[in-house]
């Protein structure tokens, strides 16, 4: 299955990570511009401007379920005065084919409906037979709320096309992405986006999350370019929160994922 996806990569124009976003949008379908936690440093980051106090998340994504091809990511959101800093860091890959992004984010909220963040990233890519590269890219991120139950989002992200350019033919992904956040009910949320990469088709994504009980979510969602069914849940304790995922590709299979965090 390595060997596989590894091809898959090479012969790929764009070179990119597969991004983990927590384990609670994965379930769904990875739609997240309008969320609001700290898995939002991964996404929109102007949905980590609600963080009041210091989050730290880790998480993992093991791909189609083969054990030497993973995701492995870290997010650390720190309230600072009327701002909150967010550093991101994620590793993708194998021997033969490793990525990894380090990001730093700035998000504020000018009022109760308006916040806006921009962000740094750097990537390396390393391919042994080919070398190492690295980039630097920037995106900036926005969401506002219409009342109490809707909010709408918007990111862009590499609007420079900034590229790798010690690999030849390779560049960031860049594109734009909208969504939606509609909470039906005090239990029931509905989320979804429109994503939009340059050189590759749109995408659509949407999902629910049901709270069943107090400390209890249930999730599923699914997206379009490639079709994806998705599932998971979500538990809460205190300071604590531990959210599980899985995704089906309908060639390649299942991928788990888990996600952690803790407030400080």
């Amino acid at each position: 299955m390595k060997y596989i996806c590894l091809i898959c990569i090479l012969f790929q124009h764009s070179l990119h990570a597969q991004n983990n976003l927590g384990s609670r949008s994965k379930a769904m379908g990875s739609a997240g511009t309008a969320l609001q936690d700290v898995w939002s440093l991964q996404q929109n980051s102007a949905g980590a401007a609600s963080i009041e106090r210091a989050i730290f998340a880790l998480g993992y994504e093991q791909h189609y379920l083969d054990p030497e091809l993973s995701t492995q990511s870290a997010v650390l959101g720190l309230p600072v005065k009327k701002h909150v800093l967010g550093l991101s860091f994620q590793r993708y890959g194998i021997t033969e084919y490793l990525e990894q992004t380090t990001g730093i984010a700035l998000s504020r909220s000018f009022s109760a409906d308006l916040s806006i963040s921009l962000g740094l990233k750097y990537h390396q890519v390393s391919i042994p037979v080919y070398g190492t590269g690295n980039a630097i890219s920037v995106d900036a991120g926005m969401q506002y709320s219409l009342n109490d139950r809707i909010r709408l989002g918007s990111y862009i992200y590499n609007p420079g096309r900034s590229r790798i350019n010690e690999l030849s033919g390779s560049h960031i992904l860049s594109g734009i992405s909208v969504g939606l956040a509609y909470l039906v009910s005090d239990k029931l949320l509905f989320i979804s986006d429109l994503n939009k990469m340059l050189d590759f088709g749109m995408n659509i994504k949407m999902g629910i999350e049901y709270q069943i009980i107090k400390r209890f979510y249930l999730r599923g969602g699914l997206s379009a370019n490639p079709f994806k069914q998705t599932g998971g849940f979500g538990l809460k304790y205190r300071r604590f929160s531990l959210d599980a995922a899985v995704s089906s590709h309908p060639r390649l299979g299942y991928s788990p994922n888990l996600s952690f965090n803790y407030e400080f």
